[in-house]
């Protein structure tokens, strides 16, 4: 999907969605993080961090949509250094 301009947040919501009937949570976006393996998790940090230093559209939905990707950054980051210093 090249040209699927949809932030991480987005896919992941449309495609649990589709799955499962409806959207999937910021929140459990983040307990599923825990789930996955080191080099997964470092890959969707990196994804979302080039994501976030793409350019913001003024709109207040762009602007919200940053403001959930940062939150959601912020708690798998936290996840991720707690699962790195258990060494998993």
């Amino acid at each position: 999907m090249a040209d699927d301009d949809r932030n991480f947040i987005e896919r992941a919501e449309s495609h649990t969605e589709k799955l499962y009937g409806e959207p999937m949570s910021i929140e459990d976006m983040a307990d599923d993080f825990a789930l996955y393996g080191l080099k997964r998790r470092a890959a969707v940090l990196e994804n979302i961090d080039a994501e976030m230093r793409s350019e913001i559209g003024s709109g207040s939905h762009n602007l919200r949509r940053h403001a959930q990707l940062m939150a959601l950054r912020t708690k798998m980051g936290g996840v991720h250094a707690a699962l790195r210093k258990a060494r998993r």
